[in-house]
């Protein structure tokens, strides 16, 4: 028996929280502005000095860049706010449906809402006393999985009472996520109404400087998308894959080569036909649906392209949950 006036005690649970990138919370320049300023203040996205980076942000981007990014992503909200968020949130859905009663699973974003630091605090308040931190980045960057590590431990340094916490590893060559693009790729090429000549792999973009200072991402990227080329050749013996980098930004040297150069090339020298995925997007967003899916489309047909597909990420479809069942169970040995 509790003595009269003890706060109440939640019986023990165990908890995963998937965690993605960001989103603003509406298509406008304000939410827009609001949401840049924490991501690109952060020093593992922006490695430069703050007394350089402070008006360069304050006095120019962010009086600029709003209102265009505004635009974009009033081109792909949906009746559930951004793609990130509605498909994260139905991913977490799904996730408990697998796990059951006996885990809690939430989600949130390292910028933006729903807030990282009160997700994990809602989770220990609901009894989660081990929890599961889980990065939806396949690929490991300082600026996506450390950042949003950081985030925890600023958390876990504000909490007087800290849960027991495990992280999900880096899974870009783990068979179950190689397996999860090639069946869930595939399904989507035999889809199309054309056959592509062309695949392209697209991975978000990352100054050339993070590989030179050790960061692993390029290399894992590259990882990837060999392990997936292999896998795919038996369906797909004629189709030419190749790798690319999206999302450049600034005046830096960023990791080639990139996206939109490719396919102005490609269409250039006589491709007609091409396909496009991101195996390092967890879930659809902004840079999938209206970079490639839309800005991409209308830079390979202006370059005298024919045919273009933007496919889909893993999402919250059977593949893709699959996968993250079985990585999550597995990190989760011991607990359950």
């Amino acid at each position: 028996m509790l003595p009269a006036g003890h706060p109440t005690v939640q019986s023990p649970r165990v908890g995963v929280l998937l965690v993605n990138l960001g989103t603003p919370d509406a298509p406008t320049p304000g939410a827009v502005r609001r949401y840049l300023k924490e991501f690109l203040w952060d020093r593992r996205v922006v490695e430069i000095p703050r007394a350089v980076w402070w008006p360069v942000l304050n006095l120019i981007i962010l009086n600029t860049r709003p209102k265009k990014s505004a635009h974009a992503y009033q081109q792909v909200w949906t009746p559930d706010g951004s793609p990130l968020a509605a498909i994260t949130k139905a991913q977490a859905g799904a996730l408990q449906d697998r796990l059951g009663p006996s885990v809690m699973v939430s989600w949130a974003m390292r910028y933006g809402n729903p807030a990282l630091g009160a997700e994990l605090q809602k989770l220990k308040d609901a009894g989660c006393e081990r929890i599961l931190i889980a990065p939806l980045y396949p690929q490991y960057s300082g600026a996506t999985t450390a950042s949003a590590l950081d985030a925890l431990g600023s958390q876990l340094a504000a909490m007087r009472w800290q849960p027991a916490v495990r992280t999900l590893p880096p899974y870009y060559d783990d068979p179950a996520h190689i397996e999860a693009l090639r069946s869930d790729t595939a399904r989507q090429l035999k889809a199309l109404p054309f056959t592509p000549e062309v695949l392209l792999l697209s991975f978000h973009g990352m100054p050339e400087r993070t590989l030179h200072l050790g960061d692993p991402y390029h290399c894992q990227c590259q990882k990837t998308a060999r392990l997936l080329a292999e896998a795919l050749k038996g369906e797909f013996p004629d189709l030419r894959i190749e790798v690319t980098f999206q999302s450049r930004f600034g005046r830096a040297k960023w990791l080639e080569p990139a996206t939109d150069a490719v396919l102005a090339a490609e269409a250039a020298r006589g491709t007609k036909a091409l396909a496009i995925a991101a195996p390092g997007f967890s879930a659809d967003c902004l840079e999938t649906r209206e970079e490639l899916a839309i800005r991409g489309r209308e830079q390979f047909l202006e370059a005298g392209g024919k045919d273009f597909a933007a496919l889909d990420c893993l999402n919250a479809g059977e593949a893709g949950m699959a996968m993250l069942d079985a990585l999550v169970r597995r990190e989760l040995a011991g607990w359950l």
